[in-house]
């Protein structure tokens, strides 16, 4: 899942932070819901927020709600004071053996993949 319009705010200026996050998942028993999440990552428009500590807080809240066999969040920030922040944070269940990471294409692009 990508998620292009995250945003939070800087805990010591109050500016507005922009990230893109994108949300790689191997479900168990439940699965992530498309529009709850929408309303999740728009709860943190008005709060303070570090770029780590934000990512592993959405990654703990849904990995507790939804209890993935494999969860990961890579968070892209925008530039802030020059410097662009990426932050990725993994959560594995007990005994889970990830095989290989699945790449999939390059969705950016406007045309089909079909």
């Amino acid at each position: 899942m990508k998620i292009p319009e995250f945003t939070c705010l800087c805990p010591k200026t109050g500016q507005p932070d922009f990230a893109t996050l994108y949300l790689d998942y191997i479900a168990d028993k439940t699965c992530v819901e498309l529009k709850s999440l929408k309303l999740y990552a728009w709860s943190y428009r008005d709060q303070g927020a570090f770029h780590e500590a934000v990512t592993n807080k959405i990654l703990d809240d849904l990995t507790s709600l939804t209890k993935p066999r494999y969860m990961r969040l890579t968070a892209r920030w925008y530039v802030r004071g020059g410097i662009f922040t990426t932050v990725v944070a993994e959560h594995k269940k007990r005994g889970f053996k990830l095989e290989a990471m699945v790449q999939l294409p390059n969705l950016e692009s406007t045309e089909s993949v079909y």
